[in-house]
């Protein structure tokens, strides 16, 4: 890399400007969807948040008008004299104008739930196999092998085919998969992509050397490089196969070694059965339309000396999180994370020309009191705390900022369940409810401030709190409510006690129409009523859904896939263990709000739900008082195969970025000369001979914007830069 240090007497400038981009997120369709209920056919479609929020519909079916005038304050609607048999179509009308851009003509499902068949992967058998608790008696033992049968598990969506509708990705998981405190060997997992009609895209075989369990494979689904076409990123290893059924393998390494440890004696140690400690460990980029891998690297941090996680077995050095998270405040990055209870990572990249490129590392170390060291959670989730236009990765009890340094840490230690949102709307800002493992943690639950870390209320326990949920379920109380396992009952954001019962701690979810959360615990979701609990929907008695994760009893996937702003639950079926059941709402709302997909913090929320214990996806502002003051998202959508205008998306070659006070640059082709201008246009710095594929330089002025230019041999980037 060459690296440059400017003289800070090269410029002086007075004046101080501000720039931010909007961000580049996914072109969805009108995501229109149609049940037969009793009284008709209820019908429900997206508003874009690329759209105004006063856009009028018209609704057709077989191509007959409706509605007798164009629908302007609601996104649902229900025909009286629709039938299964017939098809509908919505069209924004803008100006008088009808827009037909996205509109698909859709059929009416019979049911409130759709089922989705799956190519359900054969059963297994290990060799000679025991299970049990790390150091004591197996809990079952099988000389002769364990049969493993495979069961749907956490999902992702993105739009891998560019037709503005959500694929789901699937992760199955075997019958044996281990929390990383049990020995055993377990199945294969498999990640596999469908369309929304069924129709299989491909799987992905991670192979023997990526373990099965909540906390081994944590995968990405988003569009990285903004091509308008989504990528997946997980961890892989030699013997993982990808969706065109070739081997992932990086250098000389060979894709058929076995690196589990298969002696059933090991019970505890480095060598406990069935983990795998040893052996190269990849990230790999794959195609989202096709499964092919696209690109691979060694994943970093490696696991190194186990000792230097906090343990001698492996259960701290193989806990992974991810997310994706806005590090430049227009496009996605991938960040993947090893370790939380003790020495913490994060490290960052960028999608450039469909390959993986570091952005930053972040490496607590393995001292005890420094950094981001025993603060992290079993979850994380991304937003931009600090209003500077770019993420921060929210850890625990510790967030990193968007340049990969530590922003703050609470000192409160390791958690099992985190949310972030505008928690207290009467405060500047975005609020943190987190709920804390360690017994002599200060608080078993507090909230605290996103951007600094300050504990705002919170209350000591000296027991391990399992569980916490906040949610805006009361609408007699400004703002979100929140309660534990732990603590005595519900509370207000500021801490008052409103009531001595708690609802369920596990999901939340929009499904009846108002503005407030409804509870999703398991397969049932419930209205709070003010003091207790009265149920809405029992998914298990309609097509024998089930949820997954054991006890944690979470779903499949809980997100806004279709229609209108309420959210979609996506189970399986536990009749065969081979199907997907994805429900939607069938209830009337006034409420018109834009599609939950297009805002920042909930998509983002979207992508890491199926990261180990799974939490639910918020919003990054408050909706419970109405929705006349919610702002549009300011955002652009990346459709594929056009250019957007402001920069041609399928063009993303070239990674520039400040971080520390550096200007960095990254490109898959050799950099050749650089320039840097002032706003004015007046010349800085040029170097007309770097010939490398990484430039780096260290801006002189903080609060000024520059003008970037970078030549290769194939093309020139010109790009605006705040420092």
């Amino acid at each position: 890399m060459k690296k440059i240090t400017l003289p800070l007497f090269l410029v002086l400038f007075s004046t101080i400007f501000i720039f931010a981009g909007k961000r580049q997120m996914e072109y969805l369709n009108r995501g229109t969807v149609a049940i037969k209920i009793s009284s008709g056919v209820y019908i429900s479609w997206r508003l874009l948040g690329t759209e105004d929020k006063t856009t009028a519909f018209n609704v057709y079916r077989n191509n007959i008008l409706v509605n007798q005038s164009p629908l302007t304050s609601s996104t649902n609607l229900i025909d009286s004299n629709g039938t299964v048999d017939d098809s509908y179509q919505v069209k924004a009308v803008i100006n008088g104008v009808e827009d037909t851009t996205g509109s698909p003509v859709v059929k009416p499902w019979a049911k409130f739930y759709k089922t989705i068949k799956l190519n359900r992967p054969a059963n297994g058998k290990t060799e000679p196999n025991k299970y049990g608790s790390v150091g004591k008696a197996a809990q079952g033992s099988f000389s002769n092998g364990q049969t493993y049968t495979y069961s749907p598990n956490d999902c992702g969506v993105g739009d891998v085919d560019g037709d503005g509708e959500y694929e789901i990705i699937v992760k199955w998981d075997p019958s044996n998969s281990q929390d990383n405190s049990y020995y055993g060997l377990t199945g294969n997992v498999y990640l596999d992509a469908y369309k929304l009609d069924g129709t299989q895209l491909w799987r992905i075989d991670l192979g023997k050397n990526i373990r099965a369990g909540a906390h081994y494979t944590q995968f990405m689904v988003y569009d990285f490089d903004g091509d308008g076409l989504a990528e997946i990123v997980c961890k892989t290893a030699p013997g993982t196969i990808d969706g065109k059924g070739n081997y992932v393998i990086m250098n000389e390494d060979d894709p058929n070694a076995d690196y589990r440890s298969k002696d059933t004696t090991q019970i505890k140690g480095s060598k406990m059965l069935g983990t795998v400690l040893n052996g190269p460990e990849y990230l790999t980029l794959f195609d989202g339309g096709t499964g092919e891998e696209l690109n691979s690297v060694p994943y970093e941090p490696e696991r190194g000396s186990l000792s230097n996680w906090g343990d001698t077995y492996g259960n701290r050095s193989e806990r992974y999180l991810a997310c994706v998270a806005y590090l430049d405040g227009v496009w996605p990055s991938v960040v993947m994370c090893r370790g939380y209870y003790a020495r913490t990572t994060l490290c960052a990249y960028d999608v450039v020309d469909k390959k993986l490129i570091k952005r930053w590392l972040y490496d607590s170390g393995t001292t005890s009191g420094i950094g981001a060291y025993e603060q992290g959670n079993h979850n994380l989730s991304v937003a931009d705390v600090d209003a500077d236009g770019k993420d921060e990765v929210i850890y625990g009890s510790c967030a990193i900022d968007n340049d990969g340094t530590l922003l703050y840490r609470t000192g409160l230690g390791h958690g099992d369940a985190m949310h972030v949102s505008d928690l207290n709307p009467d405060r500047d800002g975005l609020e943190v409810w987190d709920v804390h493992e360690d017994t002599s943690s200060a608080y078993g639950y507090e909230m605290h401030d996103a951007a600094n870390g300050t504990i705002l209320w919170g209350a000591y326990l000296g027991s391990d709190n399992g569980r916490g949920l906040a949610a805006d379920i009361d609408a007699r109380y400004r703002g979100f409510e929140m309660w534990s396992t732990g603590g005595s009952g519900t509370y207000s954001c500021t801490g008052t006690q409103i009531s001595t019962k708690r609802p369920s701690v596990n999901f939340r979810i929009y499904w009846d129409g108002d503005l407030q959360d409804e509870l999703l615990d398991g397969t049932t979701i419930s209205k709070w009523s003010g003091n207790g609990t009265s149920n809405l929907l029992s998914a298990s008695s309609y097509g024998n859904a089930t949820s997954n994760n054991s006890t944690k009893q979470t779903p499949c996937l809980s997100a806004d896939i279709l229609g209108d702003w309420r959210e979609e639950l996506i189970l399986f079926s536990k009749t065969d263990s081979a199907s997907l059941m994805i429900y939607t709402t069938t209830t009337l709302t006034t409420n018109k709000l834009f599609t939950l997909m297009h805002d920042p913090i909930y998509r983002l929320g979207i992508a890491w739900q199926n990261v180990a214990y799974n939490q639910p996806p918020h919003l990054g502002f408050y909706i419970g008082d109405g929705l006349d003051n919610v702002s549009m998202p300011d955002i652009e959508t990346v459709k594929y195969n056009t250019n957007t205008g402001v920069e041609n998306p399928t063009n993303r070659k070239m990674v520039i970025y400040q971080t520390n006070g550096f200007m960095k640059v990254k490109s898959p082709d050799i950099i050749r000369n650089v320039a840097l201008y002032n706003v004015l246009g007046r010349l800085i710095y040029s170097d007309q001979n770097i010939n490398s594929q990484e430039f780096e330089m260290k801006l002189p002025v903080q609060n000024i914007i520059y003008i970037i230019k970078i030549e290769t041999d194939n093309y020139s980037k010109t790009q605006k830069l705040l420092y």
